[in-house]
């Protein structure tokens, strides 16, 4: 068949005859098995036969040199902007610290929080402003953070009805790092992977130098980039597929979550780095 020759396909029921575009060609070739299972293909709406016999001559004119169907998971994904000068400063929603907070995080300071969990790397850089000072770098404030690993659980708890796997005699993926004269803190870290009835996220408390607690949050990740790794990063231990909690349907999230939304650049293979702006009252 001719890149240009007219077929037809349904859509709702109805034959519809149109030429291949680029655009269609891509969406086509991205329902096909190596990305999704074929349950789930019925799922997306092409549900009569005729239907889906009609998408294999269709997806058979985009030629390669036209879509290339193994595309790569890399680029950017910006996030929130809070924080970047004194007329754009509002102060980081507050967000419950969860069911897994760090036990005695001064026990934690450390910048590689990795331990022995695998992963896509991950590249954590975390810049602390203050709103009552026209939004300046907050120097020498106490940042903790923790996150689950690619499978969804958690260091120093389990055994229970929130998490079955017992983990409690070890201490991964969670640290404290202090902020430097901009700011900023440091992690080295793995993605972190998902778990049921939450979206994929990133707990923080930051307090003063003393130890005064300023301000208990999370940062919500872009679903264009999670929802990359997780359906196409198996090779790295990936396995669960796709989030089943959206930002906008999470439990903490759902009320808003602008400010709260970190910016990921990166690719499977090379890693990911994320990049955010917390503004605290200090």
């Amino acid at each position: 068949m001719q890149r240009n020759t007219p077929i037809v396909w349904y859509k709702g029921g109805q034959a519809q005859a149109n030429t291949p575009h680029l655009s269609t060609c891509q969406s086509l070739l991205n329902l096909f098995p190596q990305r999704m299972e074929r349950k789930e293909f019925l799922k997306r709406g092409f549900g009569s036969l005729l239907g889906i016999a009609a998408l294999a001559p269709l997806a058979g004119s985009c030629s390669s040199s036209t879509v290339d169907p193994a595309t790569t998971t890399t680029g950017t994904s910006t996030g929130s902007s809070n924080g970047g000068s004194s007329g754009n400063c509002s102060v980081t929603p507050s967000e419950t610290e969860g069911p897994f907070p760090t036990k005695v995080p001064a026990n934690f300071v450390m910048k590689d929080i990795r331990s022995d969990r695998t992963g896509i790397a991950l590249a954590i850089n975390i810049t602390i402003k203050n709103s009552n000072s026209s939004c300046a770098a907050l120097a020498g404030a106490l940042v903790d953070i923790w996150h689950c690993d690619k499978d969804g659980y958690y260091s120093e708890y389990g055994g229970s009805g929130m998490q079955s796997i017992n983990y409690t005699s070890v201490d991964f993926l969670r640290g404290r790092q202090t902020t430097d004269a901009n700011g900023l803190v440091t992690f080295t870290s793995i993605f972190p992977g998902w778990y049921s009835g939450r979206a994929p996220h990133i707990h923080v408390h930051i307090y003063t130098a003393t130890g005064k607690s300023l301000l208990v949050t999370q940062i919500a990740f872009p679903y264009d980039i999670t929802n990359s790794v997780y359906t196409t990063g198996q090779s790295y231990g990936y396995t669960k597929g796709s989030q089943d909690t959206t930002n906008e349907r999470d439990n903490v999230f759902s009320d808003g979550f602008t400010t709260e939304l970190a910016t990921l650049s990166g690719s499977l293979s090379a890693g990911y780095t994320l990049t955010h702006t917390i503004v605290v009252s200090a």
